[in-house]
Formats: C-alpha cells, structure tokens, sequence
C-alpha cells in the first residue's frame, strides 16, 4: 500500500443485517478504490431509527438518509501525510430500499454509497451543479474500476 492510500478502517454493524454480505474486506476494497490521502476511517451500519436520530440532531432533517458522513479534518490545511478523519454512516433501511427502487443489488449501491462518502471525508461536495459533476464524475471512474456500473445511469 502507497503512503498516499494508508488506511486504518474500523467497521461497525449496530445494524447486524449486512454484515455477512457486505464484508469488511470488500469495504475495504472500496474505501481504498476513493482514498487520495491517508485516512482513519469509521463505517458504520445503522438501522433507521439511528440514522434518523444522527440526521435530525447535526443535519436538522428529521429522517433517515442513506449515507452521512461526518468528516474531522473538514476545511483544515493538514500535511500530505496526515490523515483525513471521518465517520461515515450508513442506513441500512435506507440503502436497502433505493438499491430496490434503483434496480440494483444491495452490494452495488453499498459500494457507491461508501464511495460518495469517502468523497466527501476528503472535501469533495455536490453544492453546486460544477461540484456535483466533479464528484458524480469521480464516483462513476472509482466504480469503474471496482467492476461496479455507472451508478447515476437511469
């Protein structure tokens, strides 16, 4: 592993249901596939009732989403060589049913989720329709290579 990509990666399942399916090593895999710095990361599977609660208190939307993500160093100037720390926080409900209403597997959207996350511990936004492009951009080249379609294809 490159100096640039170093990971430390703790992964939680509070919400136990994808445990077995969506696998701390291919987490892994997929984290490493968006890293462009070193990073400490936490991945976190909850249900909706704890996705709610975390989206309410430091989002003020009063629902569950699918991905937040709550990024450390956001907006400081750190070291090349200094981590960029983040939690980044999944529904499981929530990816669960867009995977279905999406058409796709859970696995797929999972990794685009964690993608769109790791994106976003590292500074990159969607505020604006250049910003948004930049990313949905970047997404669609990660999974790419991950053997993952593109995942904004209607």
């Amino acid at each position: 592993m490159s100096a640039k990509n170093k990971l430390s990666l703790s992964v939680q399942y509070p919400d136990a249901r994808l445990q077995a399916s969506v696998t701390r090593p291919k987490i892994r895999r997929w984290v490493q596939a968006a890293l462009f710095a070193p990073a400490e990361l936490t991945i976190r599977f909850v249900d909706a009732e704890e996705g709610r609660v975390l989206n309410r208190d430091y989002r003020a939307k009063d629902y569950a989403t699918n991905v937040l993500t709550f990024a450390y160093n956001e907006g400081e100037d750190i070291a090349e060589d200094e981590p960029t720390r983040a939690d980044i926080i999944l529904c499981t409900d929530v990816l669960e049913k867009e995977a279905l209403d999406q058409k796709k597997t859970v696995e797929e959207h999972t990794a685009h989720l964690i993608v769109h996350g790791v994106l976003h511990a590292q500074g990159y936004d969607h505020n604006d329709d250049d910003e948004a492009t930049e990313m949905e951009q970047l997404e669609r080249e990660i999974l790419a290579t991950l053997g993952y379609c593109d995942p904004y294809a209607t």
